[in-house]
């Protein structure tokens, strides 16, 4: 039988307890939000027979987050019930890093990431930079993600705007990045979701001025 493009999975990545009731709670997009659409697009995912795989981030048992064993590294009560076709933990960012996630993957043909979980900003941007340079196509649902604020020696940023910055840098080059929504939509009609790159993404930036001159 001849192979048909895309073949996809769902890889929902880290929806741990850490990042519900724990010392990372998610803050953009509403928790409540992110959690109902990652949810919707695990179901979307059974009805249509796309495997789904869960993430889950662990560390060592002494460690002060995702400690194995521990209540915060445990799967999110979310998760219950969706029947996932394969498991991965992992140390590292990127869900393909140090896992056998890739090697599961490539066996069954599958050449289309959707990534969903947690945080945009960390493993679903690894996640994503990874699977785009090992020659997947990828998606971001980036309502079914989120993000946490930060400061730091190089500066502070909230989580709104650190969510949002990483979706639009996907977007550019690494991703399609849309609403889960959108992208129930796209599989209903058989259509790819809209794509961008670094040029026409600069392009249409508002430039900056100052005085006269246009900095670019």
């Amino acid at each position: 039988m001849p192979k048909t493009s895309p073949r996809r999975a769902l890889i929902v990545i880290d929806v741990q307890n850490e990042y519900v009731s724990g010392r990372l709670r998610i803050e953009f997009p509403p928790l409540e939000d992110s959690l109902r659409h990652i949810a919707d697009a695990m179901a979307v995912a059974t009805s249509n027979g796309i495997p789904i795989v869960t993430v889950q981030q662990t560390a060592p048992p002494d460690a002060p987050l995702f400690a194995q064993g521990s209540e915060g590294w445990q799967l999110h009560a979310v998760m219950a019930g969706q029947d996932a076709d394969h498991r991965v933990e992992k140390t590292l960012p990127s869900a393909l890093r140090g896992t056998n996630l890739e090697a599961w993957l490539r066996e069954r043909d599958i050449d289309t990431l959707t990534l969903a979980g947690y945080m945009t900003h960390n493993c679903v941007l690894s996640t994503a930079i990874d699977a785009a340079q090992a020659g997947f196509v990828v998606e971001v649902l980036a309502d079914a993600s989120g993000s946490v604020p930060y400061a730091n020696e190089a500066g502070t940023t909230t989580a709104e705007i650190l969510h949002r910055t990483i979706c639009v840098l996907l977007q550019s080059r690494f991703a399609a990045v849309a609403p889960t929504q959108a992208w129930i939509e796209h599989l209903a009609h058989g259509q790819a979701l809209p794509r961008s790159n670094i040029f026409a993404s600069n392009q249409a930036a508002p430039r900056l001025r100052v005085g006269a001159v246009t900095l670019s």
